[in-house]
């Protein structure tokens, strides 16, 4: 948090836009070197709409440019959910325990010299939950979560996707935090594909080294729905492995009530889990929310079974549609 020194000069500077603007950058920077990244960016928003240079006034660098170049290979955000707003089976929900709890307790095992889990794989397909699984861990761990943006890290240049991968990583290990990396296959195939090139055999090869030497204080997440085609070196640099799977009868029901909690329904939630088999949880949670709004858009004060038959109905033609799509003719 800022220093009282730099909370006295905000103050002081009150009434005056420059000096004001720049005590607020210090705190703001202050704060993004601390690991604060989603509260830093927070509150240059706040400030870039609030309070505005006087005119012929030079301009301060951005919170960007000001704190770390590295910072456009990710996108970071606050989380807010947490355990109990996700759906796990008995497997996962054990690996989430084990990790949270040895993260929250990592200076006691130390001190006894041992590892502490900081690595772990998601695998399974999309839809049902392996983004919303890193959040959950960022916000039990009271960390951001910095996602990386895929399309920034891979370039076309030789050697550029290795050098941001540093880059990534480096900026992780510099203050605590959870990094998120969704489609892991793309940077992570298995080199014995005869039909990849050397240059992505040499990214994989720079993966495997980074992901060996980060020791960052917080939690290293990788996510994939292809791990049939990750490289087999790959597997043993994680700490754990999770898989998720599509919702069972049972866990749909789980999720719906979850979705549910806050909102009456006057339908059998159970009975009407069966009706959503074969759907992901993401498809399922899209559903129930799409019900819960034509019942407040129809101000009525629980969710009906018709409001529940429809929004699955846009759901199975959503879904149908996506199987017939093919790729037009040129």
């Amino acid at each position: 948090m800022a220093k009282a020194e730099q909370i006295k000069k905000l103050i002081a500077s009150y009434g005056r836009p420059d000096e004001f603007r720049s005590a607020a950058m210090t705190i703001i920077n202050d704060e993004h070197r601390m690991g604060h990244a989603p509260l830093a960016a927070a509150l240059k928003r706040v400030l870039d709409s609030s309070v505005h240079p006087v005119s012929g006034a030079p301009k301060l660098a951005s919170l960007d440019a000001s704190s770390d170049p590295a910072i456009e290979l990710v996108d970071a955000t606050d989380p807010s959910r947490r355990l109990s707003d996700i759906v796990l089976t008995s497997e996962a929900r054990s690996s989430f325990d084990s990790l949270i709890e040895e993260q929250k307790r990592a200076d006691e095992l130390r001190r006894h010299r041992l590892h502490v889990k900081s690595k772990i794989l998601f695998c399974g397909p999309p839809g049902c939950g392996k983004t919303l699984g890193a959040e959950v861990i960022a916000r039990e761990l009271d960390l951001p979560l910095l996602t990386a943006r895929v399309d920034a890290l891979i370039s076309s240049l030789l050697g550029q996707t290795a050098t941001n991968l540093r880059r990534l990583f480096e900026y992780a290990t510099r203050r605590p935090c959870v990094l998120f990396l969704d489609e892991f296959d793309a940077l992570a195939r298995s080199r014995t594909d005869e039909g990849e090139h050397n240059e992505l055999r040499r990214v994989v090869n720079s993966l495997l080294g980074l992901i060996d030497r980060h020791h960052g204080r917080g939690v290293f997440v990788a996510a994939t729905n292809l791990e049939s085609s990750l490289d087999t070196a790959i597997w043993r640099r994680f700490d754990d492995v999770v898989i998720f799977e599509p919702p069972s009868r049972e866990q749909i029901g789980s999720l719906l009530r979850l979705v549910f909690k806050n909102f009456p329904v006057n339908f059998d939630v159970d009975a009407s889990a069966a009706k959503l088999h074969g759907l992901s949880y993401a498809e399922i949670e899209r559903v129930a929310l799409d019900a819960v709004k034509t019942a407040v858009l129809k101000k009525r004060k629980a969710v009906s079974e018709t409001d529940f038959a429809a929004a699955l109905k846009s759901a199975n033609r959503r879904t149908a549609a996506q199987s017939t799509r093919r790729p037009r003719a040129t």
